[in-house]
């Protein structure tokens, strides 16, 4: 905090007035200007709104190109002269200028010291370069850009103000889809206000939720009117920022504006731009009928071969004659059966022969055979002696015969040489 000031001393600073100690207004004013004085010149760039020559001074007022901000320019006798036939109230020009602050009105105003306006060289200069840099960021990418609606529910118009590009538009796309809705903003389409309102439209449109393609028309003009101002890097940005497809119908063939590269699709004039947007209604009805009569004939021509490959079928015997085809079933199955019938006679018969021949051999073999030849089977208490040293003398025997069975007593036996003698009991 500044020390308190002796009675009748200024405050030194503006931080050390006070309602009891206070500055001057003359004090303020003086301090104003070397304040401003102190300020280096700068180089600017603006539009001139207003342009006066009065006893040789220039007065001018200069505008930005992008923002709503203006400041009163002067410039005195010795510039003013370097002016003349360069410049007018419209132009767009770069100055050096330096704040000036009259202290009599406290009236702050710019004084320029040098002016020139820019070229439409230097203008179109900037254009490439802003070009160049979009096309290396991959913003005019073909692969960026959408495909159009085939049928727009809602067309978003961006336009001026009863222009002839927004009769243009509504008109030729009347023509081709009479039904076609169009939501129209009536903007600045040149001028230093237009990049703004142009880019406020398209925000506006691209938040609709009904607006299905958003189309920028201006009608021909001058190089500066109508390439400058849709080649604001702020504008072509918008533009490829939006969600909704967007025309560029801005119709100067000599030079096309950025706009033209980052919109999903060019049109050389806002009439180009209405044939783009809807498809044509007579064409479509043609279309549609060649359709049909496509669709007709070909149904006709199915009906056709299906007739006839009916008509082929019910002429064939199986369908004229149908239980035929059972006939003749019926006559394999009897030929069948016959043969089955044949086979099985014939296995059976030949089977019966084998068992014939096996019974035969059966019998011939068989142990009452071999007693009818005179062997007899001798048992002795149900087992069958095969060896004399089974039985001894006294021993009762059974004897099996051909035709009987025959009971005797065991009076000599001999095994191998020995014989054993008893008389019988």
């Amino acid at each position: 905090m500044d020390e308190p000031q002796p009675p009748g001393t200024l405050p030194a600073t503006a931080a050390g007035t006070a309602p009891d100690s206070p500055w001057p207004l003359r004090v303020l004013s003086e301090n104003l200007k070397a304040y401003f004085e102190r300020a280096p010149e700068a180089w600017i760039e603006g539009q001139l709104i207003e342009f006066k020559v009065i006893r040789g001074n220039a007065w001018m007022t200069l505008r930005d190109l992008d923002a709503d901000y203006s400041l009163p320019v002067t410039a005195w006798r010795n510039v003013a002269s370097t002016l003349e036939g360069t410049v007018e109230q419209g132009s767009r020009v770069v100055a050096c200028v330096k704040p000036s602050f009259y202290t009599k009105t406290g009236r702050l105003s710019m004084i320029a010291s040098a002016m020139r306006p820019v070229g439409i060289g230097d203008l179109l200069a900037r254009v490439e370069k802003l070009r160049r840099a979009l096309q290396a960021e991959g913003l005019t990418a073909e692969s960026r850009k959408r495909p159009l609606p085939v049928l727009p529910n809602l067309i978003g118009l961006v336009t001026g103000k009863d222009s002839d590009a927004m009769k243009d538009v509504m008109r030729n796309a009347h023509l081709r889809w009479p039904a076609a809705r169009f939501e129209v903003r009536e903007v600045a389409v040149q001028g230093a206000n237009a990049p703004r309102e142009v880019m406020a439209a398209v925000a506006e449109l691209d938040a609709h939720p009904e607006v299905d393609v958003i189309v920028i028309a201006r009608g021909g003009g001058a190089l500066e009117e109508v390439i400058l101002p849709f080649s604001e890097e702020a504008l072509v940005r918008a533009v490829a920022a939006a969600r909704t497809p967007v025309v560029s119908a801005i119709g100067h063939e000599a030079d096309r504006p950025v706009l033209d590269d980052v919109a999903d699709v060019r049109a050389s004039t806002p009439t180009d731009a209405a044939k783009r947007i809807v498809p044509d209604a007579a064409a479509e009805r043609e279309a549609i009928s060649g359709a049909r009569l496509r669709l007709a004939s070909g149904v006709e021509r199915l009906v056709l071969n299906e007739a006839q490959h009916l008509a082929a079928l019910r002429s064939r015997p199986v369908m004229a004659q149908p239980e035929r085809m059972v006939d003749e079933r019926a006559q394999d199955l009897d030929r069948v059966r016959e043969r089955a019938r044949t086979a099985l006679g014939g296995r059976l018969d030949r089977e019966h022969d084998a068992v014939g021949h096996l019974r035969a051999r059966v019998r011939s073999l068989s142990p009452q055979r071999t007693l009818d030849r005179g062997y007899a089977v001798v048992q002795r208490r149900g087992q069958v002696v095969r060896d004399a040293g089974q039985v001894t003398a006294g021993d009762r025997l059974d004897i099996l015969v051909a035709a009987g069975r025959i009971g005797a007593a065991v009076t000599e036996t001999e095994t191998m040489g020995t014989t054993t003698t008893e008389e019988n009991a």
